[in-house]
């Protein structure tokens, strides 16, 4: 038996591309980005009790990675990307119905759109479903992970003097905190696990509408090179 279904929203997000996305959220509670709903979700009667709740998951579709051929196992970056474990034990994207949640602060709503921060939800993800957090019942106190029982060691962020000051103009424009976005999103090592960062190499992505580049200077240390338009 097969099963359809449809997007309720899509999600508008800081983020443009893949690459630098967090790999978990609230990881970078500078991320911001909102849901626009659409009908008949886009009524207020839809939305009605959220304004009590600070928190929610959304339900969503990985739409960039999904795949015809089912996989087994996947090899999460947590385990230097070099190691393969059964898809059921990992939050990896490729998934087999391509499905994914995401628990992200709710800051604000407003009929037909949900202000929302600390995402690592790319720009255009459709939503499937959105869900109150409950934290009596979502927060398990002796829950373990073995494999991720901790959060990534947080790598250095340093800036150029010119890359800070255009950062501080983007900011001001977009009237967003882009500085904090930059070093969240820098500080836990957005390169593939599995590949050695080489020095001299120049790497970049797109935040808003800049263009954000930066060199590793050491395995623990990354510095913010450019902010430049798109």
């Amino acid at each position: 038996m097969t099963y359809t279904v449809t997007p309720i929203g899509y999600v508008r997000s800081c983020f443009k591309e893949k690459f630098a996305i967090p790999r978990q959220p609230l990881l970078a509670p500078a991320a911001q980005a909102y849901i626009e709903l659409l009908p008949p979700y886009d009524h207020i009667d839809a939305i009605a009790g959220l304004e009590r709740i600070s928190h929610i998951w959304v339900i969503f579709l990985f739409h960039k990675t999904l795949e015809k051929k089912p996989r087994l196992k996947v090899r999460p970056p947590r385990l230097g990307g070099n190691k393969s474990i059964g898809v059921f034990a990992s939050r990896a994207t490729h998934r087999p119905n391509g499905i994914g949640q995401s628990a992200v602060r709710l800051d604000r709503t407003e009929v037909g759109r949900l202000w929302v921060s600390g995402v690592d939800l790319l720009d255009g993800t459709p939503v499937l479903d959105i869900k109150p957090y409950v934290p009596y019942a979502d927060s398990v106190p002796m829950a373990h992970n073995e494999i991720a029982d901790s959060p990534p060691d947080l790598i250095a962020v340093s800036w150029q003097p010119k890359a800070l000051q255009q950062a501080k103009q983007h900011a001001q424009r977009l009237q967003q905190p882009l500085i904090e976005l930059i070093e969240q999103c820098l500080a836990q090592d957005p390169r593939p696990a599995y590949q050695q960062p080489t020095p001299k190499r120049t790497y970049g992505v797109r935040f808003y509408d800049v263009q954000v580049r930066w060199r590793y200077l050491t395995l623990m240390h990354i510095e913010v090179l450019e902010i430049s338009l798109k």
